[in-house]
């Protein structure tokens, strides 16, 4: 199944949480936070502003982003869990 997202929201894929800390210490699945980090699937066309014109967002499919610990809604599609969020909710782009 494909999505779009509308107007100015994305989708986003949670990347993978270190499996040992800096120290070397095993961190077991119970311990681990979500990762605030993850990666563009899919943009919508733009916010549309008052006077009707569309402006298109700043991140792109592929980009690699931060974003708050409790941002987004998260969906389950065909199995495997995405984040949808508004562009506004992202923090940076990782470069």
């Amino acid at each position: 199944m494909e999505v779009r997202p509308l107007h100015d929201r994305v989708l986003v894929k949670r990347l993978p949480e270190e499996e040992r800390s800096k120290g070397g210490i095993i961190i077991p699945d119970t311990a681990k936070e979500k990762p605030a980090q993850g990666e563009i699937i899919a943009v919508g066309t733009g916010r549309v502003a008052e006077d009707g014109k569309v402006r298109p967002l700043d991140v792109k499919k592929g980009d690699r982003v931060l974003f708050g610990k409790y941002a987004g809604n998260e969906i389950k599609i065909d199995g495997t869990e995405f984040l949808m969020m508004r562009e506004e909710d992202i923090l940076g782009i990782i470069q």
